[in-house]
């Protein structure tokens, strides 16, 4: 569509961030994406991004990068509520997980508050 800018690619895995102190999406925070290489051995970074205002990472690892394997999110959660005037009990949050089927799309959402965070296998 005319105007409305370059589209963002497709994603076989994805992440949202809330806010569940606001209930609104948390906007911007930093974070990072790196698999197990190494034979368990060495974090290798993938890439690192930011949140979207709507708190989506789109196109956080490109089409045809996703490979059987064990992933780390990395988010800066100190620093983006710093940005806002908050304190923050956790400086950051990594959450680790296992990818057994590279054909699969997979979403981990992370559910964010000063004192508190979760996540979960979205869809």
């Amino acid at each position: 569509m005319e105007g409305r800018g370059v589209e963002p690619v497709s994603s076989p895995l994805t992440t949202h961030v809330l806010d569940t102190a606001s209930g609104s999406p948390a906007r911007s925070p930093c974070l990072r994406l790196s698999r197990l290489e190494d034979h368990g051995q060495q974090w290798t970074e993938l890439g690192n991004s930011y949140t979207d205002p709507n708190g989506r990472c789109p196109g956080l690892l490109p089409p045809g990068h996703m490979k059987v394997g064990t992933y780390k999110l990395f988010f800066d959660t100190e620093g983006s509520w710093r940005k806002r005037g908050q304190e923050s009990f956790y400086p950051y949050v990594e959450v680790v997980f296992t990818i057994t089927n590279e054909t699969h799309e997979v979403h981990v959402p992370l559910l964010l508050s000063p004192w508190s965070y979760t996540t979960y296998r979205g869809s």
